[in-house]
């Protein structure tokens, strides 16, 4: 089977079930970033990691493609997918508590960067913002499950703390925030 299809040479993509949709359409922005989040997850769990951060990244991976299904699938669509759910949500709320046990609280903002891994992660963090961005933005116009919005709100926490996590796992020191007040 060869790879193009030469089907969206005309500006338009279909959505899980058939419907045809110009590729600027909103949901295709919303699972569009999700999956160049996905990308760079991916990329962040090629750098070298801790177990835990291993084991946590391709579960986020696989949840990943899970959300962009459901995005892809408006509600109405008679195909059948695996949705987000709640207990997606509290998977990452589960993964926040038990990595921020090895952190120091925060009492300042801190710089993105660190490890190769860290920083990954921090720009993985500020592209699932835009994904959530786009999904709300979705979701104005269009039927969206309120998990999917839920999910990355959560996730980008998950990324935040996980940046941390693998930075201080690397030996790196966290730089904080210091505005220059003159």
């Amino acid at each position: 089977m060869k790879i193009y299809t030469k089907k969206g040479d005309s500006g338009e993509t279909s959505l899980f079930g058939g419907t045809r949709v110009p590729k600027s359409n909103e949901r295709i922005e919303a699972y569009g970033t999700v999956d160049e989040l996905n990308s760079f997850v991916g990329l962040a769990a090629s750098y070298e990691l801790s177990d835990v951060g291993t084991k946590y990244l391709r579960k986020v991976q696989e949840m990943l493609f899970t959300l962009g299904a459901d995005l892809a699938t408006p509600p109405s669509s008679k195909t059948r997918i695996d949705r987000i759910s709640e207990d997606d949500v509290s998977f990452l709320e589960d993964a926040i508590d038990e990595l921020e046990e090895d952190l120091e609280s925060l009492k300042n903002f801190i710089l993105p960067g660190g490890s190769q891994s860290g920083a990954t992660l921090h720009v993985a963090r500020t592209i699932c913002r835009r994904a959530e961005r786009a999904t709300v933005a979705c979701s104005k116009s269009d039927n969206i499950s309120e998990n999917c919005i839920k999910f990355l709100n959560r996730l980008s926490d998950f990324l935040f703390v996980m940046a941390r996590y693998e930075n201080k796992h690397a030996g790196v020191r966290e730089e904080t925030w210091k505005p220059d007040r003159k």
